[in-house]
């Protein structure tokens, strides 16, 4: 075991971080994504202190191979662009660098400041960085060229302990923001980690708070939950705490008043965690297929699959019911459509794969039979382009 020093004001020396060997914290290196390497190593030789970051670390540290790796770094947004060809900057208040391999890409950020307090988004050090993050398990450093993981915080006793511990003192870690209490029962169900007493009463306490939180952000936070192998198991636990209930609150009426809807409803996240594990990435779940889960089996009970007639204008139902049923999410309207052809090809209906058409959404006429397929929509504006290429050759 080693330490990290740093210089305060006065001159005096202070232990800032616990560095652990590979001997130490026995992270298979095989494990490691090759490209994060590459980024990390490529950044680290230009001069800049760079680091394997959060979920990727704590995942590693626990045996299991990460999906994602996200990269911090002392370089600037535009410098880390400037080194790898394929890179593009993101965002407007803070920027991040998203860098590209093929149809995969490992988010780069700049090291923050607490400069303006812990929502400040100006770039900072390594020393402030890692205390603007949530919990001590997502706030640990790897550096794969010499295979160390730095600890400022304590997180690594903690995830030897299962524990989840804030690093933002309690007063405002979810006034702050919200959403990290989901983030905090999500970790918990993934883990198989315990929340403190003194946690899990903020979380009751703050769990209100939720209701001020965008849709936008509930969405992203929901395809998080069902997008996991553990889906089931975070429902379970929300539940448990009152917090499901500001993510799907029809849902969770249901739960109440329906018999065996919430048997059912956990039973259909129970399949489709299934899928997510085993499949290869040539099988990648859809958004539609995770949706499709959220909303089939409300749609069961109120759909009437057994009459043949009108198929539009009972998708057009289905469409309007489901989107009820999800608020406060939203999601785009492309991924809900294709959840609903996928429930109703499962009840023997075939809605044919069209372009999606919004009067779909807007109880607008749809032509008999179909909306507008996408092979004659393209076909046309092919034949435009044509028509237009030759009428300028014509021209010249």
């Amino acid at each position: 075991m080693r330490f990290r020093y740093s210089t305060e004001a006065n001159g005096k020396l202070v232990k800032k971080a616990v560095i652990y060997t590979r001997d130490e914290h026995k992270i298979n290196f095989a494990d490691v994504d090759t490209h994060a390497v590459y980024i990390t190593e490529r950044l680290q030789a230009y001069g800049f202190e760079t680091y394997i970051v959060g979920g990727a670390v704590r995942d590693l540290l626990l045996g299991k191979k990460p999906k994602d790796f996200d990269i911090a770094t002392s370089a600037s947004p535009g410098r880390i662009k400037k080194i790898f060809r394929h890179a593009r900057i993101i965002g407007r208040r803070f920027r991040l660098v998203h860098v590209s391999f093929g149809s995969k890409i490992i988010e780069v950020s700049t090291f923050r400041s607490l400069k303006d307090g812990p929502t400040s988004n100006t770039f900072g050090s390594i020393d402030e960085d890692v205390l603007r993050r949530d919990f001590t398990l997502n706030a640990l450093f790897y550096d794969p060229a010499g295979q160390l993981v730095i600890d400022y915080v304590g997180g690594m006793k903690d995830i030897r302990k299962k524990l989840i511990r804030p690093i933002i003192p309690l007063s405002h870690i979810f006034t702050d923001d919200p959403v990290r209490i989901i983030r905090a029962v999500k970790y918990a169900a993934i883990c198989d980690f315990k929340l403190p007493m003194s946690l899990k009463g903020r979380i009751k306490k703050n769990s209100p708070l939720l209701d001020g939180v965008s849709p936008s952000r509930l969405t992203e936070e929901i395809f998080k939950i069902i997008n996991s192998p553990h889906a089931v198991n975070i429902i379970k636990v929300l539940d448990a705490l009152g917090i499901y209930h500001y993510l799907q609150p029809r849902a969770v009426e249901l739960f109440k008043i329906r018999p065996g809807f919430k048997t059912r409803y956990l039973n259909s996240f129970t399949a489709l965690c299934k899928g997510v594990v085993t499949s290869s990435e040539a099988e990648i779940i859809t958004d539609a297929e995770l949706f499709s889960a959220l909303i089939k089996d409300y749609l069961q009970d109120e759909i009437s699959w057994d009459d043949p007639s009108a198929p539009i204008e009972k998708f057009r139902n289905a469409f309007s019911l489901a989107r009820k049923f999800v608020l406060p999410m939203n999601p785009p309207k492309v991924i809900l459509y294709n959840a609903l052809r996928k429930i109703f090809s499962a009840n023997g209906i075939i809605i044919k794969r069209t372009r999606y058409n919004d009067s779909i959404g807007k109880n607008h006429s749809v032509p008999a039979g179909d909306a507008v397929n996408v092979n004659d929509g393209k076909k046309r504006r092919r034949k435009r382009s044509r028509h237009k290429i030759a009428q300028k050759l014509a021209d010249n």
